[in-house]
């Protein structure tokens, strides 16, 4: 399976994995590929970048993912959402909530 990966600046550390089950066949025409995702989701997601293309089957493991899951996830809904890893996330509401309070008084 091979997928393409997005990332989104507003959202740090969250990845989305589109699936292109009939690539390479599937680019002679421009699309958009993030049309598969839920409208309302997509549009709180902000400008996409595009990170990189993966052939899936070439990978034995991913680095902070279950392979399984994304494929079954990529399978079923044609993407998949990686999430910030929870530390990472708890650090980053204590920074938000810490500017909101430094930023009250200002």
């Amino acid at each position: 399976m091979h997928c393409d990966i997005y990332k989104f600046p507003k959202h740090n550390d969250m990845y989305v994995y589109i699936a292109r089950p009939g690539f390479p066949d599937d680019t002679d025409e421009l699309k958009d590929w993030l049309g598969v995702l839920p409208k309302d989701f997509r549009a709180t997601l902000g400008v996409s970048k595009f990170v990189m293309h993966l052939d899936l089957d070439s990978q034995s493991k991913l680095a902070r993912v279950d392979k399984d899951e994304v494929l079954a996830k990529l399978e079923s809904q044609g993407y998949y959402v990686q999430m910030p890893p929870q530390d990472i996330m708890r650090r980053q509401a204590e920074m938000r909530a810490k500017d909101a309070q430094d930023n009250k008084y200002d």
